[in-house]
């Protein structure tokens, strides 16, 4: 896969089968668009096009809302190589590029840039100045462009409308084995090991302390889960506690810490992937370490059950 940081940057495309939009998560039913996009490109004897933003339009045109993502820019690239696009182009999002009419966007971006023969687009799907564009406008424009347009209905699984923001609340209550289902893989966090005050070694129970880089990174909801860790390209079985370790610590500082099972080796600035695989239990305050301790023998044998 090709992947250009500016549309400037690109250099064409034989027949160029092309889809737009955010992309987060690329979830189940990203993933229908984009296997229709291969279909189409493939009848035509085609090439696949994405084109893709950031920062994510909402951080640009609602600054003051606190918006989560699913994917960061990297996680992101590595999911769509993974579904087989042949080129992906991520151009800077900005007011000025928000302020493009639809028929703009179209012309200027769709057609004089990346030569678009065929374009694939999901449901209800809006584009350009206020969000004027519609899959009728590119109905129109279509004819007077050369290109032919198709939209993707909506994706349904268990009767549930599938998208990032339904992922997004799914996680932010920790119902993890939902969003995994809605995305077709278990969620995922990266982030960097750093020393922490090293209580939980002293109870039985070191953890590594794992700052996350990307701060628009959704972080699931505070509680127990049962994760997979991958270290240097090697996957370990381990417990996640997210939260302010009320127990411990009365500063309410929100922490993200995994005790990895059968694991001693040192980590420091070692960057970890972790997979969260099923919530356990809620955060708690305990009336003593020993409380505390006992609880998180039960964790752990419950998290090496949900990881057989």
């Amino acid at each position: 896969m090709k992947v250009y940081h500016h549309i400037e940057d690109f250099q064409g495309a034989n027949n160029a089968t092309v889809t737009t939009g955010t992309f987060d998560g690329v979830h189940i039913g990203h993933r229908k668009i984009l296997n229709r996009l291969k279909e189409v490109a493939q009848s035509v004897k085609g090439e696949t096009v994405l084109f893709t933003f950031h920062p994510h339009p909402r951080l640009v045109l609602q600054p003051d809302i606190d918006l989560k993502l699913l994917s960061t820019p990297e996680e992101k690239i590595m999911l769509l190589e993974q579904v087989g696009i042949d080129h992906l182009i991520i151009h800077p999002f900005t007011k000025e590029f928000s302020r493009l009419s639809s028929i703009e966007f179209v012309r200027d971006y769709l057609v004089n840039q990346i030569g678009t023969k065929k374009l694939v687009i999901g449901y209800d799907h809006h584009f350009g100045r206020n969000r004027e564009g519609s899959f009728e406008h590119l109905l129109e424009y279509g004819p007077t462009y050369g290109f032919d347009v198709e939209e993707i209905p909506a994706l349904d699984v268990d009767h549930v409308n599938v998208s990032s923001t339904k992922i997004r609340t799914a996680l932010s209550e920790g119902d993890v084995q939902t969003a995994a289902t809605y995305l077709s893989y278990p969620y995922r966090i990266t982030g960097t090991v750093v020393e922490g005050d090293k209580i939980g070694r002293s109870i039985g129970f070191p953890t590594a302390n794992i700052n996350v880089d990307f701060s628009n990174k959704l972080i699931p909801s505070d509680g127990v889960y049962a994760v997979l860790a991958t270290i240097d390209g090697i996957s370990y079985k381990g417990m996640l506690n997210i939260g302010n370790r009320p127990t411990v610590d009365t500063s309410h500082n929100k922490r993200i810490e995994v005790n990895l099972f059968q694991f001693d080796n040192e980590i420091y600035g070692k960057t970890v992937t972790l997979s969260f695989i099923a919530h356990v239990r809620s955060e708690k305050k305990y009336e003593s370490l020993e409380a505390l301790k006992t609880q998180l023998s039960k964790d752990k044998e419950q998290c090496i059950n949900l990881l057989q």
